[in-house]
């Protein structure tokens, strides 16, 4: 019973905080869905996410990669993820990065040598992403293999799915991502307009 009224409220604390930036004139970003600020009809607007949303899944050994990755993918009208710059203090980051993966259209896992052999939540997000991938139609592109240097893509991986090196010539090889990228994310919202009649 307790645990019920402490979710209550948290949940009424939440409210409220998220009530009174509102009413500051602040606005309040819902990730994975939009941004809401003052103003509109009912006395609130809202703006849907619209740019396509990227998990970079790396190790911290090649945090200077992915932190490039993010800013290509800024550049471009890509919505990037990166556990450096999205995580607050005192979040569930386990779940927080589930949800994340969940809520991507592209998954990019950045493999190298250190990334092949390390344990860690590198694997982890590998795995609950091609969980995920399972669910997605098989014509469209959500788990993007990066190689970062000359190492060797795990066969469960490389047997399915095509991976792009980024090495020798990294502007070369994002040029490449970033326009697949925009071509499959093109090829989505064709699918979802409306049939003519």
């Amino acid at each position: 019973m307790s645990g019920s009224r402490s979710k209550a409220a948290l949940t009424r604390r939440i409210a409220r905080m998220l009530r009174e930036e509102l009413e500051r004139g602040g606005w309040v970003e819902i990730d994975g869905v939009g941004i809401l600020s003052p103003g509109g009809k009912r006395g609130l607007r809202f703006w849907p996410h619209s740019q396509p949303r990227v998990f970079i899944a790396y190790v911290e050994e090649d945090v200077l990669f992915a932190k490039k990755l993010y800013q290509e993918f800024e550049e471009n009208g890509f919505r990037p993820w990166l556990d450096k710059k999205m995580l607050m203090p005192g979040q569930n980051w386990p779940r927080a990065i589930e949800t994340a993966i969940q809520t991507s259209d592209f998954f990019v896992a950045c493999f190298s040598r250190r990334a092949i052999s390390k344990r860690g939540s590198f694997h982890s997000e590998l795995r609950y992403a091609l969980f995920c991938a399972a669910k997605v139609p098989l014509d469209e592109i959500f788990l993007i293999p990066l190689r970062l240097d000359d190492c060797v893509v795990p066969n469960r991986i490389s047997k399915q799915i095509q991976y792009l090196d980024l090495f020798p010539q990294w502007d070369a090889g994002v040029s490449r991502l970033i326009a697949i990228m925009k071509a499959q994310e093109k090829s989505r919202r064709r699918k979802r307009l409306p049939l003519a009649g």
